[in-house]
């Protein structure tokens, strides 16, 4: 079994902070570092380990000790100069994956020249989030290996106790039904079976090309 990723977050502003949670949320250990007191206090609260340092002094880097460090991500607000000098120290103290959060294209260009190994840019992230909820109605997530390729939850309007074989997605609009959810029920049912009826009322999760599923009239 692989070793659990060891994290670090530098800089603990608002998007730091709340990734940061988000991993203790997911049984991770995250360790916090920041220069203002008050991002520091908050994040005791919930942090394994928080330090209160210049996080663009290398100096202060290299004492507290990145030698476990599996991952670090950078979010330090707006100062493209601190992001790109912390990238920079945390590669050369060996650290394998470096995530950056940027504010602009260019500023992600210059991150990735000095040896981001990832760069984030969140408002560009909510905005194609959003762009996507009003044009597909329904639509959980783009897989990130292949844009085209979505997870779409849709509600059953027309079909009437037909099977999965049936239904034959996967032959028909090479889609395939990952889960159930029968009408008068809360929860899904992951990985259906090909003898699994569906009816009117139902919710399925469904996982195909964007173009196919428009074509889908349940």
């Amino acid at each position: 079994m692989a070793a659990k990723p060891q994290i670090c977050v530098v800089g603990l502003g608002k998007f730091g902070y709340k990734v940061g949670a988000s991993l203790i949320h997911l049984n991770h250990q995250v360790i916090g570092i920041d220069s203002n007191p008050t991002n520091v206090q908050r994040a005791q609260k919930i942090f394994h380990q928080v330090y209160e340092a210049d996080i663009s002094n290398k100096q202060a880097l290299e004492q507290i000790g990145f030698r476990e460090i599996t991952h670090a991500l950078i979010s330090v607000g707006d100062s493209i100069s601190t992001s790109a000098m912390t990238t920079m120290y945390l590669k050369e103290l060996k650290v394998p994956n470096v995530w950056v959060k940027a504010i602009t294209e260019d500023h992600a260009t210059l991150l990735r020249k000095i040896g981001a190994d990832d760069v984030i840019i969140p408002e560009h992230i909510a905005a194609a989030q959003l762009a996507d909820k009003i044009h597909i109605p329904g639509i959980i997530e783009r897989l990130p290996f292949d844009p085209e390729m979505i997870i779409r939850e849709m509600t059953i309007d027309t079909l009437e106790h037909q099977t999965l074989r049936e239904i034959d997605l996967t032959n028909r609009h090479n889609c395939q039904i990952i889960a159930i959810r029968k009408h008068q029920e809360t929860q899904y049912r992951y990985i259906p079976r090909a003898d699994d009826v569906l009816t009117a009322g139902d919710s399925i999760i469904v996982i195909g090309k964007s173009a196919s599923l428009t074509k889908i009239i349940p």
